[in-house]
């Protein structure tokens, strides 16, 4: 009964009013759910975190570029915010260029990798710092290809990533050609980071491009873009360049370091360049004798070919002034031929024989006024034994270096005057002339015509001059305004020669003699040729 009692007794009364929940209660407990149901959306996320990343990537890309984009492999891991990588992503060119043959990706990525935040997976767009890359390549179709290409409309999707700064390792720019001639114009970049990558505005770059022939490492900074969906190679490219401690013994047959600055602008199918080049110390094996050499330049890179044009180049080499023009053309599997017109409107022959020629010093000294076409054929041969020059000079104020060689022109000078008495070593300088027509190659000077005027004579010549200086050979006549009778000092030599005056009388000349040049840089021979003198009478 006590038991039925005290049972009553604690029952509740259910008449009683029931003690409200504090606000603090429901705050709490409304911050439980939220944090459950965002732990619950972020752990959904987190799974879902590599489809959703691949997909936003991919349409990104894609209507980016309004091309299909592949992806091989996509890694995620959220230990430490959100860390993603990726292998195998290419761009193709847009569909309808696909079509007209261009099979190779647009832009083809061996590895990328970036940072983000784990809330930037609820973010659209997915804001992104920088993204780390190795080993992209750039295949700009050739223009010829995208210009057949008939135009399609292609859906469309939104950017939902965007991206601050790339930064790239080991990539190549690829400008591909239809001409069969040619090959692909290539660009080696060990180095490149974009900034406000965009695709309205111009990409800011900072760039180290390996630069093979000569060797060395040319860097640059300055604007690409807006990136041309349609035409690639139409997309805008301006930059300056700096190229420090370039190699020239790279190339076989040339030496020095060089060093040069410059700017350029234009479109990837056509940049126009202009610089200036510095070598102090320029030299050709034939000769091993440095010289400083100063070139201003304006180039055209035509991205279409593989050739570069020089419009023109302004050069001095020691103390001599010259301008070429020109193109170094783009031979398919063999390499570069360089084509100029050199013209030297007043330099020093000393300073181009001190380059070209072993001797020292130089055979002559004196103003040179001269046009030549120069070529440098593709391979493996020194620059020297492939280079080849035909053109025209003339040589003003000539002084022969070697006192033997200036006394035999002097004498010769007065002898052919009639004042043989006066003929003696030491005697004055005289002013003479040079004109001729040449020839170079494989290490040999060929002159078709070497006509030398001095008081009193002119000398006509043929014959062959090798750079090394161990080669000389030539043959010719000698027309001088004295009787070979007059030539001589003494009397009776005089006298003895009257009678043969008349066979060597010739076309208006007192005499007309047959002489021949041979031996070498250090023992020149000077001699008639009788034999000359006697195909001339066969030919009479």
């Amino acid at each position: 009964m006590n038991d039925v009692k005290h049972s009553a007794h604690t029952l509740p009364d259910p008449h009683r009013p029931k003690k409200k929940r504090g606000v603090w209660g429901w705050i709490a407990i409304s911050a439980l759910l939220v944090v459950i149901s965002i732990a619950a959306s972020l752990e959904w996320m987190l799974h879902r975190a590599e489809p959703i990343l691949r997909g936003r990537i991919i349409e990104t890309l894609s209507t980016r570029f309004e091309s299909r984009v592949d992806l091989d492999a996509l890694h995620v891991s959220v230990l430490k915010g959100l860390e993603v990588s990726g292998e195998g992503l290419r761009i193709f060119p847009p569909d309808d260029v696909v079509e007209a043959g261009a099979n190779a990706p647009l832009i083809a990525l061996k590895h990328f990798a970036f940072h983000a935040n784990v809330m930037g997976l609820f973010q659209k767009p997915m804001h992104v710092g920088t993204v780390k890359v190795v080993g992209m390549t750039i295949s700009v179709p050739p223009r010829e290809m995208r210009q057949q290409a008939p135009k399609r409309d292609r859906h469309l999707g939104k950017i939902k990533i965007v991206v601050d700064q790339i930064d790239c390792d080991d990539s190549k720019l690829i400008i591909g050609t239809i001409k069969p001639d040619k090959d692909p114009k290539e660009f080696d970049l060990t180095h490149i980071v974009m900034h406000n990558i965009g695709p309205n505005d111009p990409w800011r770059y900072d760039a180290t491009i390996v630069n093979a022939i000569p060797t060395g490492d040319i860097h640059a900074v300055g604007t690409f873009g807006p990136w041309v969906n349609e035409s690639p190679g139409d997309s805008n490219v301006t930059g300056k360049y700096t190229f420090d401690h370039a190699d020239l013994n790279t190339i076989k047959g040339i030496a020095g370091i060089l060093s040069s600055t410059g700017d350029f602008t234009g479109q990837l199918n056509r940049i126009v360049v202009d610089g200036t080049t510095e070598t102090p110390d320029f030299s050709l094996d034939t000769a091993n004798h440095p010289l400083p050499l100063h070139t201003r330049f304006h180039a055209i890179v035509d991205g279409t070919s593989g050739d570069t044009y020089l419009q023109p180049v302004e050069a001095k080499l020691q103390n001599s002034e010259f301008t070429c023009k020109g193109a170094i053309v783009n031979i398919k599997g063999k390499g570069h031929q360089i084509n100029l017109d050199v013209d030297v409107p007043d330099g020093r022959i000393q300073d181009f024989l001190e380059l070209a020629v072993k001797q020292q010093p130089p055979i002559m000294t004196g103003r040179l006024n001269m046009k030549t076409k120069l070529s440098i054929h593709p391979g493996k041969e020194s620059v020297t034994r492939k280079l080849g020059l035909n053109g025209k000079f003339t040589l003003r104020s000539i002084h022969f270096v070697n006192p033997e060689w200036q006394d035999k022109v002097d004498m010769l000078s007065l002898r052919a005057r009639g004042e043989a008495k006066q003929a003696r070593p030491g005697a004055e300088d005289v002013n003479s002339r040079m004109v001729g027509q040449f020839g170079m190659g494989v290490g040999k000077l060929h002159f078709s015509r070497l006509a030398y005027a001095l008081p009193g004579a002119d000398v006509d010549l043929t014959g062959v001059y090798s750079l090394d200086g161990n080669e000389l050979d030539f043959s010719g006549k000698v027309r001088t305004k004295a009787a070979l009778s007059n030539m001589v000092a003494t009397w009776w030599k005089s006298w003895l020669l009257k009678p043969v005056d008349p066979f060597f009388r010739k076309n208006g000349a007192g005499a007309e003699i047959p002489i021949k040049i041979s031996g070498s840089k250090g023992a020149p021979k000077f001699g008639l040729d009788l034999k000359h003198k006697d195909k001339d009478k066969q030919g009479d």
